[in-house]
């Protein structure tokens, strides 16, 4: 069968390159066009567009890309025309992914989306179309399951986080710096252009006030080196490391964190963080207005488990004062620490990572959420 398969962000990139493996095992003669990045190129070959040229994040920011947009969705769907897959398959990136699932629909192709748009918190009207266009919606976070359920949603279908997989299964690896014996701070200020522009002035600074420990930017290549030099000073008590987040968090001690994604990885190796986010004030203001008062957290961690584990410094309240106080309970208080990982460890076991003593990568690749979701669009396929 063919499938085509739309990742706009890296997050998708990687549960992208995951998904394409899970349906090669259930379909050995499986084809696939794909919009992606590096993790997904290494398994299937060249992207019709790549994750560099589409993350744009914000409403603000999307008005101001509007061409570029428009470009991609009219690309995108004479692309689909053209190459007439079995299904099409949107992760995540609600935005564009919905746009083109919808009109997918309407042309008679299989309207699959993987990784639910955060309807619990914003853009609740968007069910009504959704119910009609998709035919199979696969999410990942449990408390979404009480939402499909009240929200009569038949085609939705719980698989469970991919991130479990992708983590435990990892092996281990050298260490980044063997010759510092400081403690690593892992620094992740975001994937796109404006969270990095945002985020990582302020991590730059708390680095420069505390040369005890040895801090690490995860970078990202696709933003390309000179993105980060911008900012970091070559005599800074700051390195930066390419497309190796996994293995900077397995051997931080703490981390400080572009809200995201990423808050649920620093959480999963169980290291310490602090969350902080900057962005455009108009496109947080609309946010804000959207959201109300439906949720209280937006790391994925507080989310999940519905609870403060982890502090998040948003806008104003990212700023200096604020970060050196976070940061040192991060590092000197045992006891916040140990309230953190023991957060950590529910946020685990609601996600469904814990697995028999001893299991692999194997057990963990024949139960995990790519497998599910791999059947569950099979399955879809073949009604």
């Amino acid at each position: 069968m063919k499938y085509y398969i739309i990742a706009g962000e890296a997050s998708g990139d990687l549960y992208g390159a995951n998904l394409i493996q899970a349906l090669r095992k259930q379909d050995p003669t499986a084809e696939f066009r794909f919009w992606g990045g590096d993790a997904m190129m290494q398994v299937a070959g060249t992207p019709q567009r790549h994750i560099r040229d589409l993350a744009i994040m914000g409403f603000v920011e999307v008005v101001l890309h509007l061409r570029t947009v428009l470009g991609n969705i009219r690309f995108c769907k004479q692309d689909i025309l053209a190459w007439k897959p079995d299904a099409v398959i949107g992760i995540d990136y609600p935005g564009f992914n919905l746009k083109i699932e919808k009109w997918a629909h309407e042309q008679g192709f299989k309207a699959i989306h993987y990784i639910s748009p955060q309807l619990w918190a914003w853009k609740k009207g968007r069910l009504k179309g959704m119910r009609r266009y998709l035919d199979s919606l696969c999410y990942i976070l449990p408390f979404e399951q009480d939402f499909y359920a009240k929200n009569n949603m038949p085609q939705a279908t719980y698989v469970g986080h991919p991130l479990i997989e992708i983590i435990q299964g990892r092996p281990a690896e050298a260490t980044l710096f063997p010759e510092d014996p400081r403690p690593i701070i892992a620094l992740l200020p975001g994937s796109r252009k404006q969270e990095l522009t945002k985020n990582l002035p302020g991590m730059v600074r708390l680095a420069d006030k505390h040369p005890e420990y040895h801090f690490v930017v995860g970078g990202m290549s696709l933003l390309g080196k000179a993105m980060y030099d911008r900012f970091i000073d070559p005599s800074a008590n700051i390195s930066v490391v390419f497309d190796q987040t996994y293995r900077l968090l397995s051997q931080s001690y703490a981390a400080v964190v572009c809200s995201g994604t990423a808050t649920l990885e620093t959480g999963l190796f169980h290291v310490p963080q602090v969350v902080c986010y900057r962005g455009n004030t108009v496109s947080i203001a609309i946010a804000r207005a959207l959201v109300g008062r439906r949720i209280n957290h937006i790391a994925l961690v507080d989310l999940i488990d519905d609870s403060n584990v982890v502090t998040e410094l948003l806008q104003q309240d990212y700023n200096d004062q604020r970060l050196e106080e976070e940061f040192r309970l991060i590092t000197l208080d045992t006891e916040n620490r140990q309230r953190m990982l023991d957060g950590y460890r529910r946020v685990e076991e609601k996600l469904g990572g814990t697995r028999p003593e001893g299991a692999n990568l194997d057990f963990l690749k024949s139960t995990g959420a790519s497998l599910r979701t791999a059947q569950t669009i099979i399955d879809e396929i073949k009604k």
